[in-house]
């Protein structure tokens, strides 16, 4: 079928990838493959493995790391899809982070992207250099091209001011993604951004949906306890109709969350209480969370992606904590303290989450998938 305007987004939890790196900054491929197995975590992890995005270091790696580690996403992903084929898990989708320094390399890797089986991708047109207008680039560049392939996947796009080319122009505009979402191939956007500027999409969402469900992502994933927590009282029923109103047009439908990398069973518990409004396990949760999220930042200022991947290696999952160039670095005293602190948060989820929803390392796939 041409169109993929069917194509529902997924719901769940998005886990954005680590780039798995040597001391060198070359990728560690097999690293990279147990770093997507410890992800799913045997379908108690992510719905949505999202390859080459920001946690990705993608701004900081070469064109054909990037590549490379959405084909072997995408590999892992279908393995660990065909073995549980049988009916025993859910299927988990692989998106690509496309995003390059320019437009010839963004386009290069959606054409990867699609011929390598991504079931879809994932865009940030204002962190793109030569992208003036964000709109045309989709509308035309983005959207010619896939009209020239036989295979057509959904466009996500991705908003993050973090990320922005242009500060004085740090997110997409409204009437801008509404001017996209009206394209059959895209079906959402991700915003890591502050709960009033994720109200303005989801406010306008209605808008978007006239091609069908257009789905939006919470990426600064810790707002989903904010945003979905029951209220009661007088004082707690105006704070819920003042949430609904900041958030009329609907709730979220996923989360992206960077620490899952680290505990991806932890966080695809939360998204479940959350979405089931249970407050009293959505505080159990969120207590381990924060105390994770406390860590990082212990660690010091920007050390979140060398906190994570220093959790993965102190767990087995990855050999080496390395991080690309430009990535701020964790050593020393710091490194030793972040690794107490993480042995005190993994001890505060067996007691506060319990089994199966924390984190453990996965038996793999059977040999035949290997």
């Amino acid at each position: 079928m041409r169109s993929v305007e069917d194509a529902r987004p997924r719901r769940g939890l998005s886990v954005p990838l680590l780039t798995a790196l040597d001391d060198a900054g070359a990728l560690v491929e097999s690293d990279q493959r147990a770093l997507v197995r410890w992800v799913l975590q045997e379908g108690y992890g992510a719905d949505v493995i999202f390859a080459a995005g920001t946690t990705g270091e993608w701004d900081r790696i070469d064109n054909a790391t990037r590549q490379r580690v959405v084909a072997i996403s995408v590999e892992e992903v279908a393995k660990a899809n065909l073995a549980s084929s049988d009916g025993s898990g859910r299927p988990v989708e692989s998106w690509a982070g496309i995003t390059a320094h320019s437009p010839r390399e963004t386009l290069e890797n959606l054409d990867f992207a699609i011929a390598h089986g991504a079931d879809a991708a994932v865009l940030a047109p204002l962190s793109i250099r030569g992208v003036d207008d964000p709109v045309r680039f989709v509308t035309r560049d983005v959207s010619d091209l896939l009209d020239s392939r036989t295979r057509r996947i959904p466009v996500y796009l991705y908003d993050n001011a973090d990320i922005a080319i242009d500060p004085k122009v740090p997110h997409i505009r409204t009437r801008q993604v509404k001017a996209m979402s009206r394209l059959d191939f895209v079906r959402g956007i991700k915003v890591s951004a502050p709960r009033r500027v994720l109200g303005n999409y989801t406010k306008a969402a209605a808008g978007f949906r006239e091609r069908g469900e257009f789905g939006i992502y919470v990426g600064n994933a810790l707002l989903i306890f904010d945003l979905f927590r029951p209220y009661s009282g007088w004082l707690g029923s105006l704070a819920e109709h003042w949430n609904r109103y900041r958030l009329r047009g609907g709730l979220p439908i996923g989360v992206v969350s960077g620490p899952a990398n680290a505990m991806p069973r932890e966080w695809a518990r939360a998204w479940q209480v959350c979405r089931a409004g249970d407050a009293e396990r959505m505080d159990e949760v969120r207590s381990v969370l924060d105390a994770f999220r406390d860590a990082t930042r212990r660690a010091g200022p920007k050390r979140t992606i060398a906190c994570l991947k220093r959790a993965l290696a102190h767990q087995g999952v990855i050999a080496s904590a390395a991080v690309a160039p430009e990535t701020a670095s964790l050593s020393g005293e710091a490194a030793e303290r972040f690794d107490t602190d993480f042995e005190a948060v993994r001890a505060l989820a067996a007691e506060r989450i319990r089994a199966p929803w924390v984190s453990r390392p996965s038996e793999g796939v059977p040999a035949e998938f290997v």
